[in-house]
């Protein structure tokens, strides 16, 4: 195995990580609220008085961020169709709900937490993952 040490980013890695912990731990300091992005969206689809206006902040710098990159020049190169996407988004969607939560929830702030459950559904998100890359790029 080897580095791609011209895309290899340490620090801006590690950066993006410190910027998704903040947030994370201002979210629940300052809302009491996991920072679980599905169950963040799922909120607004049946939405609840006094409980919209902090879940379309959250989602609109969720947007409004790759733009902020774009601006600056950075953009990211995806290697997927519209139709692969669309149907990844389906299956990530379908596994939060199997999973009683997304990666965010139960990778950043599960974690954080030292919660049992979220760590088994980490590294089922994990194992998950790889078992995908390996099929996709090795076998297929």
């Amino acid at each position: 195995m080897t580095i791609d040490w011209s895309h290899f980013t340490p620090w801006s890695s590690l950066a993006g990580g410190m910027l998704i912990g903040l947030a994370a731990a201002m979210l629940v300091l300052l809302n009491g609220r996991v920072a679980g992005v599905s169950g963040i969206v799922g909120g607004l689809l049946v939405p609840r008085a006094g409980d919209i206006g902090w879940r379309l902040a959250f989602v609109g710098g969720l947007l409004v961020a790759p733009a902020a990159m774009a601006f600056y020049s950075v953009s990211p190169r995806i290697e997927a169709g519209f139709g692969t996407l669309a149907l990844a988004g389906l299956l990530v969607g379908a596994g939060t709900s199997y999973g009683s939560g997304c990666t965010s929830g139960h990778g950043v702030c599960g974690l954080s937490r030292l919660s049992p459950r979220s760590l088994v559904a980490t590294a089922a998100f994990m194992a998950a993952g790889i078992a995908t890359v390996l099929v996709t790029r090795h076998f297929l």
